[in-house]
């Protein structure tokens, strides 16, 4: 039986002195106790009890090369012996600049930020500006960063809004302290509904500014879109003058080098990238382009940020790049085959334990749910989910030695091999005993 009691008393620790006892609130609802942890190297994770875990959540999407990959940290060392940040230009910003036009299709021009709430708060300025209109269009489930011009309330267990309030004809905020008036300009729609977008986009194509979504709704069952979907968003918002905004910040560089838009073959206006892009360091982008960036270098529109294109921030998502890519981006096929057998293993001991599930994946990403029916294609399915039987897995699967988010939202890493599989399935197998005997 495995012990939490170090991760319990740090966290009593932490309590003291840091506002809810740790650095992300959605972090505080891993049960039985947020983890601290003592070391990373690869798949695996140490805790400061001595446990260790294979890691499925990758610090909720970074880590697409595992932990303190050897080719990633040498890099980055290296780049930190010559200084972390100037407040100066440099080779590195040119350099990246240049390889993400090479890689993200739609990319005339980039900037670079710090974190995907950044980039997508500057790719809703860039629309507004260069629109003149100022509504936003956006989708139930979404998620883009917690700014308050965009957090809506959002439906997972660990980042579930808690007391907040909303007329019945407004949008609800994500949090207490936002702004009463922050989200006046955004219309939430359901995803996955032509007509109703369609319907919409016409009616009001004069105030809109932005159509923004993810070209997968990863946070809320990795729900593919309908076919011709995203197509259908490009040609109405193409018609009518509206800036098409994919929010690539989880998909980014994680369903092919040229993310989602690269795999589909969809362009939209910009893009937002992030997490999988720095490995773990703190860097977004937004691309997109030439005609939306001359606001930019018309400075009629401010993109501001100290530690924009640090130093570190540069050389790790070049590092990241150049490991993705290199023998053809040969690592994304091996990435994607080793989740397919998770995922097909998952679905037979579904079967095998008599339990409901569904299991949505694209790539190396999947979404596991707890749920009463055959499949999962529109958010409002997606609400019927059991997610305290998920989270009560979640737990279980701790004590198994297996680390996944509490919200059914599962990362496979370039490191995760055959044998971590196997040893995950096994482990699921075990847990399913106890989930069926009431354990």
């Amino acid at each position: 039986m495995r012990t939490y009691e170090k991760s319990r008393a740090k966290l009593a620790e932490a309590k003291q002195v840091l506002a809810g006892g740790v650095a992300s609130t959605l972090r505080g609802s891993m049960k039985p106790t947020p983890l601290y942890v003592e070391s990373a190297s690869g798949v695996m994770v140490k805790d400061v009890d001595g446990n260790e875990y294979i890691d499925y959540q990758l610090a909720y999407g970074p880590l697409i090369l595992g932990h303190a990959h050897p080719g990633f940290n040498e890099k980055v060392s290296r780049a930190m012996a010559k200084g972390i940040t100037y407040g100066l230009q440099h080779d590195g910003e040119i350099e990246l600049a240049r390889r993400l036009t090479e890689v993200l299709p739609c990319a005339d021009k980039v900037v670079l930020s710090g974190s995907g709430t950044e980039a997508v708060m500057l790719a809703l300025r860039l629309a507004r500006a260069y629109t003149g209109k100022q509504k936003v269009v956006r989708f139930h489930g979404h998620y883009h960063g917690w700014s308050d011009s965009i957090f809506t309330s959002f439906p997972s267990p660990d980042m579930m809004q808690k007391a907040t309030s909303a007329a019945a004809d407004s949008v609800p905020p994500g949090t207490k302290g936002q702004s009463e008036h922050s989200l006046e300009d955004v219309i939430l729609l359901p995803w996955n509904e032509p007509e109703t977008l369609e319907r919409t986009l016409r009616e009001h194509a004069g105030h809109i500014a932005a159509v923004i979504s993810e070209p997968v709704m990863c946070n809320s069952g990795c729900i593919l879109p309908l076919p011709g979907y995203l197509e259908k968003i490009r040609e109405l918002t193409r018609e009518l003058n509206i800036v098409f905004i994919m929010d690539e910040v989880i998909t980014g560089f994680r369903l092919s080098p040229g993310g989602a838009h690269g795999r589909f073959g969809i362009m939209p206006d910009l893009v937002t990238v992030g997490k999988a892009l720095g490995g773990g360091i703190a860097v977004s982008a937004v691309g997109g382009r030439k005609e939306l960036f001359a606001l930019i270098d018309s400075e009629q529109v401010s993109h501001l940020g100290t530690l924009n294109g640090n130093g570190v921030a540069t050389s790790s998502a070049l590092a990241v790049l150049e490991l993705l890519t290199e023998n053809n981006a040969a690592v994304y096929d091996k990435m994607e085959s080793n989740t397919i057998k998770l995922v097909i293993g998952i679905r037979e001991l579904f079967s095998k334990h008599g339990l409901r599930g569904v299991v949505n994946q694209i790539g190396p990403v999947f979404h596991f749910m707890f749920i009463d029916e055959d499949e999962v294609t529109h958010f409002d399915t997606f609400q019927k989910r059991n997610s305290a039987r998920y989270a009560k897995f979640a737990e279980l699967m701790l004590e198994e030695g297996v680390l996944v988010r509490p919200n059914g939202l599962w990362y496979v890493s370039t490191v995760h091999e055959t044998a971590h599989i196997e040893q995950t399935l096994q482990a699921i197998d075990r847990v399913f005993v106890r989930l069926t005997e009431g354990g």
